[in-house]
């Protein structure tokens, strides 16, 4: 078997380095996006509130891999978790908003959430 891949990335180093170049792109505007909508969440609290900036720095890189780790998931699982976590949606709305059973709809928020604290204790170790 031949040591090119099948998509053709391989096949040319310039097209590998296209390929990584977009990738890192990607990367980062997803990146400044999480870091944004973090600052808006918390542009309106009070001086005393307001993070410092070594808290910032940790706040964002967790985020940054719950984002990651996110991303992995299935969408329904993805859409489970954000409607829980952020929307702060009962479990019994989101499974009818979903149109899942409440059981499944407890398994995709404890997969989504098992696979955050594994990716973050990773990430810590």
């Amino acid at each position: 078997m031949s040591g090119r891949r099948k998509d053709g990335v391989g096949a040319e180093p310039r097209a590998l380095l296209t390929h990584i170049a977009k990738g890192l792109v990607v990367d980062h505007w997803r990146r400044c996006a999480v870091q944004d909508a973090y600052l808006a969440a918390v542009a309106h609290l009070p001086a005393p509130e307001v993070p410092s900036p070594e808290m910032r720095a940790l706040i964002l890189e967790t985020l940054h891999v719950i984002d990651a780790t996110l991303r992995t998931l299935p969408a329904k699982t993805r859409e489970i978790f954000l409607l829980s976590q952020f929307d702060g949606m009962a479990y019994g709305d989101i499974a009818q908003t979903q149109r899942v059973s409440l059981a499944t709809g407890k398994r995709h928020m404890q997969k989504a959430l098992t696979a955050c604290l594994i990716a973050y204790q990773v990430h810590a170790a």
